[in-house]
């Protein structure tokens, strides 16, 4: 009982101590694994026991006999059915060419670069290595998005980064899968005829229970036959029950099975998809606390010591200094990138959860099996996992400087609310190389804004979600320009510092307007305008114009029109650079008016 409440403890500290010192949970979670595992049967006690015993002579401890691989294998199931939710076919479309060549070509060439590379370093079978090195596909937005979350980088750097995460962890699992499967068949019928039936038979079964379920499952939840307090329990009890079946009708076949269905959920039109989502994320957090001490803690020191040697060291400077930029730059070439940018990316590519979970399954299944060398899958991907995690936490930002990807100042603009006006704003503001990125939680709104051109991200301003994105590490200026004051004023209280260190501003509330009480530096544009009238006269006169400034005394005779003008609002001064200035309802922005300057309002054209 102390060990199983202590795995879910340690589990979950390690998890807040990875959010609290911004690093990838999988850090913590393996140190505290081998910790209480290795570390502790070799220095701390005298009878050579681990504190937490995983499995003890193969018939005792927390998970004798084979029910560590079991729960290894369902927990396995449900984090790729998860990440198979996250692979979007439209995604893969959009986020451009370098980003499709990357998870295709560039993970090609790490493929067989490693596989070779594994193979004459460490004189394993082919298959082994080719196995080794489908794992270490895997990069994973669980490990990229901590390390990035604080360097200020060049969006489309951030962008195929983040990317590159979200969408190789299932591909590389499925890889790593097919790999697995192809070596099980042939351990136990060589490699024959039979093999290649047995492989198609594992390929065949997964697919087709995967894509049945999966329309199945959908039916139910459009069909309303599942009540809503239930749509999450029995979707887990739905994806537990396709790993298992498929797994009976061929061997092995379970985890291609999940992944095959999360990525046809994924891509189907369910209202419940976020929330479905959502469940599986917080389920995936818990199982990958308790998995990842368990595997450690399951190794020994002797599986250490397999890494004491030369080869290693070798193995992982190869992967990180010579495979992976290989991979990025052939996979980037005659992308819009510059080689600096290239550069950063090939330096950024640390290895994910899934890898490391995936690898101690396959090899504790293998060596189960006597396969030859799979003693090897684990500590070396392990240490891939480690090295490359420490290796870009304690080196990526100033690597980012050293290379000049590194911003110094954010210029991004991140505007909260997608109304019309907030839609109107955000494309003149594009027209003028200013990157923009509007956030609502009206799915309508952000569809609209989408439809114009624009970014936007439908999320919800009370999570943590916003905080995580690393494609919004440019924003330096916050606009709040939502209906609801207080979600305006808690906005700029919460992300004020994050996404505002040039200026937040929010839009003053119907009280506020007219009063005594506008003299705010964060009110925006007018002191007599709030969302209602804002919303009004970009209806009206839906029109952002620019009249040219003569002087300081014509830019204060302009103001007072705009005063007096019911359907004229004035928004920012653009310098003789073509820089924009944020005006503030105080109308105290007159340091920036020159000669040359313009006065950029909304509504109705100014008569002069």
């Amino acid at each position: 009982m102390i060990e199983l409440a202590g795995i879910i403890i340690l589990g979950i500290l390690a998890q807040w101590m990875a959010w609290k010192f911004k690093i990838p949970a999988i850090l913590p979670l393996i140190l505290i694994g081998l910790l209480v595992g290795p570390v502790a049967a070799e220095f701390f006690t005298e009878d050579g026991s681990k504190w937490i015993e995983p499995i003890w002579n193969g018939k005792k401890g927390l998970f004798p006999g084979d029910l560590l691989y079991q729960f290894v294998s369902l927990a396995i199931s449900i984090i790729l059915f998860e990440g198979g939710l996250t692979l979007k076919r439209n995604e893969i479309k959009n986020v451009g060419p370098a980003i499709t060549k990357l998870i295709t070509v560039g993970a090609t060439i790490t493929f067989f670069g490693a596989g070779i590379v594994a193979h004459y370093l460490f004189g394993l079978r082919w298959d082994i290595s080719f196995l080794f090195a489908s794992l270490i596909i895997v990069t994973g937005p669980t490990v990229i998005t901590p390390i990035l979350r604080n360097i200020p980088l060049k969006k489309d750097v951030s962008t195929v980064l983040k990317w590159e995460g979200i969408l190789i962890d299932p591909i590389g699992a499925l890889v790593a899968v097919l790999v697995f499967e192809f070596i099980s068949v042939e351990g136990d019928s060589g490699f024959t005829q039979t093999a290649f039936i047995e492989f198609g038979k594992i390929v065949l079964f997964g697919t087709t229970f995967g894509f049945t379920f999966a329309h199945g499952l959908a039916f139910a939840i459009n069909r309303k036959l599942i009540p809503h307090y239930l749509l999450n329990v029995v979707s887990l009890s739905v994806v537990l029950l396709v790993f298992v079946e498929s797994d009976l009708f061929a061997h092995e076949s379970g985890l291609l099975a999940v992944v095959v269905m999360g990525m046809v959920l994924g891509n189907m039109k369910l209202k419940n998809i976020d929330e479905l989502l959502y469940f599986k994320e917080s389920l995936s957090v818990l199982l990958i606390s308790i998995l990842f001490i368990l595997l450690a803690a399951n190794m020994n020191i002797d599986d250490m010591l397999l890494l004491y040697n030369w080869q290693t060291l070798a193995l992982f400077l190869i992967v990180v200094f010579v495979i992976r930029p290989i991979a990025v730059f052939i996979s980037t070439q005659g992308s819009n990138l510059k080689f600096n940018e290239k550069a950063f990316i090939s330096w950024v590519g640390p290895r994910g959860i899934v890898a490391a979970g995936i690898a101690s399954l396959f090899g504790s299944k293998l060596i189960d099996k006597g396969v030859q060398g799979a003693e090897y899958i684990t500590p070396l991907v392990f240490m891939i996992v480690l090295g490359t995690v420490l290796f870009n936490a304690t080196t990526a930002r100033f690597f980012a400087r050293i290379v000049g990807v590194f911003l110094t100042k954010s210029e991004g603009v991140l505007i909260l609310g997608a109304s019309n006006f907030s839609r109107m704003l955000g494309q003149y503001l594009v027209k003028n190389n200013r990157n923009v990125v509007l956030i609502d939680s009206n799915m309508s709104n952000v569809n609209k804004a989408k439809e114009l051109g624009l970014e936007a991200i439908n999320a919800n301003i009370y999570s943590d979600a916003l905080t995580d994105d690393i494609e919004l590490n440019d924003m330096g200026y916050l606009m709040a320009m939502t209906a609801n004051t207080d979600i305006n004023k808690y906005a700029l209280e919460r992300f004020g510092k994050v996404f505002g260190e040039n200026g937040s501003f929010r839009l003053i509330s119907s009280t506020e307007s007219g009063s005594t009480m506008n003299n705010l530096q964060d009110g925006l544009f007018s002191p007599k305008d709030d969302y209602n009238s804002l919303l009004n006269v970009a209806n009206t006169f839906p029109q952002i114009l620019e009249e040219p400034v003569k002087s300081v005394e014509h830019f204060n005779q302009l103001i007072e029109k705009t005063d007096q003008e019911k359907f004229t609002i004035p928004l920012f001064i653009k310098d003789n650079t073509g820089e924009l200035h944020i005006i503030s309802s105080d109308n105290k922005d007159k340091e920036n008016v020159t000669e040359t300057s313009f006065l950029v309002y909304l509504g109705k054209p100014l008569t002069t």
